[in-house]
């Protein structure tokens, strides 16, 4: 097959990528590795850049370990070709592998072998640095070390602060919003919406921008949310939606998430009909695009279940909760914690309009397992 293939393959996949259609990225991805196989083209600069879009993939999947291997081959390649930079890079990229992997320490290593050829190459004042100061904030925030993370943090901060000519828009602006996630992440909500104010400050009037301002505009919504701030909430998500509408990704996961929060912040505004309304939409997009009885779906049915049951449509409620325990008792089985708390919730309902429950039949491997289960105890389950 004739080698452009492969990089046709590349470049479909990013757009497959971008729009977290990973198993289509991944089989193309594959088929443009296959291609380079094929053609003897192993070893070379282009496997090496579709070894690390495979690695991207991977990770956005959640396979980590694989993720682990690409990264490592494309490594070789690299070095190979004495690709400096692009080694730190992908050095940097291990490092996130391995964080995810919860290898912390080897996670470190990975980091600091990308910090030291950031600074070497770049000097200590460039954004990659601040990249990784940002990597290892995370790592520290993730095992407990708080006060380390905020001094990456702040290490980062002071970077991003200064304007030179080679710092971009948009490598700031990602920049004050990963440091923001993290400051969420450690309950600093105040501090988060003020860098994501100045990231959105940043990209607002930036030509082709449209879709990372809708990003921002939505962690901003998240955190107004968080905060209680229900009114704020719902204008950011709406123009969120809006930015993605325009982009054409009307069937994508990110507004299917997007909706739900979206109809979240109706539930705490008591505007129950247009929470309903935003669940439903998002509800259809969940089942096209994660499926049915898919984990998200389920959250999205289930805060669907909140909005109908306070309007008063509550038969319209247990139909939905009796969904949902169905396919949970399926996949879990019909004394898992989860499914009691389900039923309990579907239980409830069903008092107020005096029907009852006609309960599943445990099976033998239910019956066994019910001494186990016992060791967890009940709670209420939260809105999603």
């Amino acid at each position: 097959m004739d080698p452009q293939v492969a990089e046709t393959c590349q470049y479909i996949a990013e757009a497959h990528l971008q729009a977290m259609q990973f198993s289509e990225a991944e089989e193309l991805c594959a088929h443009a590795l296959m291609i380079h196989s094929e053609h003897g083209t192993k070893g070379t600069l282009k496997e090496a850049s579709d070894r690390r879009l495979m690695a991207l993939i991977l990770a956005g999947k959640g396979d980590h370990e694989a993720a682990l291997e690409n990264l490592g081959l494309a490594r070789v390649t690299l070095q190979a070709h004495r690709k400096e930079i692009e080694v730190a890079v992908v050095d940097s990229s291990i490092g996130d592998s391995y964080l995810a992997l919860g290898r912390y320490e080897e996670a470190i290593l990975a980091y600091h072998k990308a910090l030291a050829v950031f600074k070497l190459v770049h000097g200590e004042g460039h954004t990659t640095v601040a990249s990784v100061y940002v990597s290892l904030a995370d790592l520290h925030m993730r095992t407990g070390r708080f006060r380390e993370a905020k001094t990456h943090c702040e290490n980062a901060l002071l970077i991003y602060g200064r304007h030179r000519a080679d710092h971009s828009n948009d490598e700031i602006s990602t920049g004050l919003t990963e440091i923001a996630g993290l400051f969420e992440s450690m309950g600093e909500y105040n501090q988060a919406l003020s860098l994501l104010q100045r990231a959105l400050e940043i990209l607002e009037n930036t030509p082709g921008q449209q879709s990372a301002v809708g990003g921002i505009e939505a962690q901003i919504g998240v955190l107004f949310h968080l905060l209680g701030k229900y009114e704020e909430a719902y204008m950011f998500f709406k123009r969120a939606v809006s930015k993605l509408r325009f982009g054409n990704n009307r069937k994508t996961w990110p507004l299917g998430m997007l909706l739900n929060q979206m109809g979240l912040a109706c539930m705490g505004l008591n505007a129950l009909w247009d929470a309903a309304e935003i669940f439903e939409e998002a509800r259809t997009i969940a089942e096209e695009v994660r499926g049915p009885h898919h984990p998200d779906t389920l959250d999205i049915i289930s805060n669907l279940a909140g909005a109908y049951d306070a309007m008063g449509r509550t038969d319209d409620a247990i139909t939905l909760l009796e969904v949902i325990l169905e396919v949970k008792e399926e996949r879990l089985g019909t004394v898992h914690p989860d499914v009691e708390d389900e039923r309990q919730r579907l239980t409830e309902l069903l008092k107020e309009t005096g029907r009852s429950h006609v309960r599943k039949l445990s099976t033998l491997q239910d019956l066994l397992s019910t001494k186990q289960s016992s060791k967890f105890q009940g709670h209420q389950a939260p809105v999603k």
